[in-house]
């Protein structure tokens, strides 16, 4: 490893060891740079990478709201600005109960490299609070967002930093908050937050994006491998929208997701989520608050299997597509016993640094970093926010053909970057040299700051 980055990495390790998840992605992302920090010696003169493992700004603020018995509640509101140095700075926005500054630092940080392989001009950013939408009402869900916005807006814009949905920020939840930003500004700037509804500056096949983004980059994969992803068995972890869209595009390509999951467990469907009523119930399993992916177990009669991860299941295709750090070593080792040849991670961060170079070492087996994987949401998002300075709604076939584009494009890139520095093919290594490699030359550019 070049000493530059390995000081780094330490340093990252020695000053933040309270903020497990961000060190592990700095070292997972900066460790595959050697190469590259190699042949630019300029980059640690002008001190490059401890530039860029520094959020340029990060804040925290009080959310005040009150539930329907008339309580009061306290929340901590986060945004974390990492770089915008390709672009205004862009990245969802995360209510979740175990939401902390490690959380946000390592999803922004992930972001920045995420957007980057897009091609599109954006900077990455993370943001949320340490709120749990599960069982709360809709007013109660409504008032929270208002308050969240009423802190927020100041530090938003169309050309400043445009917020998206995350994991419990859907649809519902982009609205109230977006309701609030027009009430405070007095203006329609719908360019500010994207996830909107079709009425108001919403993009087609949004919510699907993720998903369907993940199986384009999968059918890449497989094609440079010689095989064709029809007939192709997918286990993934979830059933919200990403899990969702995988399934939908999945079955229209005559392949079928055989396991879902929840934070009650798993369920394997060997028949696959390919029917139109499974695929629709994983969306009224989602709106129903429960959070409990035992209710498909119930309703179409297969297994279910309580508080265990779907790890240990024989599939073609492994997606894990829900939680970071939901795959340890413990799971490498049952994926590796399987002999499962792609592992293609969906999910932000699925994998365990030790688990994730365990699973790149066993010989046959293909790895997939999220970074690539799951940009065709943030990618999407960006063409929502073209769609509304343009004042234009484009057809889902429309969307669609740009986000498959995009896709083969983000594979391509790593593929090229991996190879072009030595590394064969390794695509974890290219989509990390990728998607630096176009942020580093902005900000050598723009001088120091």
């Amino acid at each position: 490893m070049n000493s530059y980055v390995e000081k780094v990495i330490n340093y990252v390790k020695t000053k933040y060891p309270h903020q497990p998840e961000f060190c592990q992605t700095v070292e997972e992302v900066l460790s595959s740079l050697s190469p590259v920090i190699d042949k630019h010696p300029e980059y640690e003169k002008a001190d490059l990478l401890n530039r860029i493992v520094e959020p340029e700004r990060m804040f925290t603020f009080r959310v005040v709201w009150e539930d329907d018995n008339g309580n009061v509640h306290t929340n901590v509101g986060y945004r974390c600005q990492f770089n915008g140095a390709i672009g205004p700075y862009k990245g969802g926005l995360r209510f979740q109960k175990n939401v902390n500054p490690s959380i946000m630092k390592f999803l922004g940080f992930e972001q920045i490299f995420k957007n980057s392989l897009t091609g599109l001009p954006i900077g990455g950013a993370k943001g949320g609070a340490d709120f749990d939408p599960t069982g709360k009402s809709d007013r109660e869900i409504m008032r929270f967002c208002q308050s969240f916005m009423q802190a927020l807006y100041r530090y938003i814009g169309p050309d400043v930093d445009v917020p998206a949905g995350d994991m419990g920020v859907g649809g519902r939840e982009i609205g109230y908050l977006y309701g609030e930003y027009r009430r405070l500004k007095g203006k329609f700037e719908n360019g500010v937050l994207t996830g909107k509804g079709l009425s108001y500056g919403g993009s087609l096949i949004r919510p699907e994006a993720t998903g369907y983004g993940a199986i384009y980059y999968l059918q890449n994969v497989l094609r440079d491998d010689g095989q064709d992803i029809a007939g192709k068995t997918i286990a993934c972890s979830g059933f919200g929208n990403v899990t969702w869209g995988i399934c939908k595009k999945a079955a229209q390509l005559g392949a079928k997701v055989i396991t879902l999951s929840g934070p009650d467990g798993y369920i394997i469907d060997p028949d696959g989520v390919i029917t139109e009523e499974k695929i629709n119930y994983l969306l009224e399993m989602r709106s129903s608050g429960r959070n409990r992916v035992q209710d498909y177990s119930d309703k179409f009669g297969v297994e279910f299997h309580a508080n265990e991860k779907p790890w240990g299941i024989k599939a073609d295709v492994v997606m894990p597509s829900a939680l970071q750090n939901d795959v340890h070593m413990e799971q490498a080792k049952q994926i590796a016993a399987n002999n499962i040849r792609y592992y293609i991670e969906v999910a932000n961060m699925p994998t365990t640094n030790d688990a994730l170079q365990y699973l790149m070492s066993q010989e046959g087996m293909i790895v997939a970093p999220s970074k690539a994987v799951n940009a065709g949401g943030v990618a999407t998002s960006a063409l929502e926010m073209s769609q509304n300075s343009e004042r234009l709604v484009w057809t889902a076939e429309e969307v669609d053909a740009q986000l498959h584009k995009i896709m083969d494009t983000i594979y391509k890139n790593s593929v090229d970057a991996a190879k072009r520095n030595g590394l064969g093919y390794n695509l974890v290594a290219g989509a990390n040299i990728a998607g630096f490699e176009r942020v580093a030359d902005a900000m050598m550019q723009q001088g120091l700051f």
